[in-house]
């Protein structure tokens, strides 16, 4: 069938299946595929964010949340002087980064586990995540932040990019709002469910969370995506602080 984003990608039918599996047998699927197609976050947000790590300091050992196949691995490496860990809960996602980490340097590890149970103790200097939010309901925020806190050492950092939302009139919003329409009735209707919302993971809703999991926030702007009209931001990088 044809081939929705490159030849290398995935098919209209296989994402089709992909969207009545659940998010773990979906992303198996679609593991081997998933890094040509727009899902996967792009090099200029990771080149971006390994920017802006670089300026607040070297840290020791790092972790990437929700890693898929490994890309946010590869920014921390760049700013971990002794290990980098990815967890995710699909294997066939780990699968993938553990291939493409093959030429790594020593000290990169995979871990299968689920974010909302992390399987660590407080090992970690900075945790960071990209694109993996959707997959949380809102209410299962608090309990994420708070398996982030507990992996990280006191004073470490969660920092991640955001993107400024769409306006109202602008196209994009419209096509986010019936993206996350039409997933809804999907869970509506079938079992079992698909989590991924692109509207759902709110920056005010998301820092009055994160200060009430333990957490100091600061935004810094990431440069290299300008700003809009009103003198915002494109995009941001969030830094939590862990506070004790």
């Amino acid at each position: 069938m044809t081939r929705v984003f490159s030849p290398e990608g995935p098919s209209l039918r296989e994402l089709a299946v992909q969207a009545l599996s659940s998010v773990e047998r979906g992303y198996d699927r679609l593991a081997p595929k998933f890094d040509h197609t727009p899902f996967r976050t792009p090099d200029a947000v990771l080149s971006a964010v390994a920017s802006a790590l670089k300026a607040t300091g070297r840290y020791d050992d790092g972790l990437d949340l929700c890693c898929g196949t490994g890309a946010g691995a590869d920014v921390l490496t760049e700013v971990c002087r002794r290990s980098v860990t990815g967890v995710d809960f699909s294997a066939g996602m780990l699968d993938v980064a553990r291939r493409r980490a093959r030429a790594a340097p020593p000290g990169v590890h995979w871990v299968r586990a689920d974010a909302r149970a992390l399987p660590f103790g407080p090992a970690f200097d900075l945790v960071v995540s990209f694109g993996a939010f959707g997959h949380f309901l809102p209410r299962e925020l608090p309990g994420l932040f708070a398996q982030v806190r507990s992996v990280l050492r006191p004073g470490g950092r969660f920092a991640f990019p955001v993107v400024a939302p769409p306006r109202p009139a602008s196209p994009a919003y419209w096509t986010l709002l019936g993206f996350d329409a039409v997933m809804r009735v999907r869970n509506a209707v079938w079992r079992p469910p698909f989590v991924m919302y692109y509207r759902a993971f709110r920056p005010g809703e998301v820092r009055r969370e994160l200060e009430r999991a333990g957490f100091r926030v600061e935004s810094r702007a990431l440069p290299e995506f300008g700003r809009r009209g009103d003198g915002s931001p494109r995009a941001r990088m969030i830094i939590a602080h862990r506070t004790d």
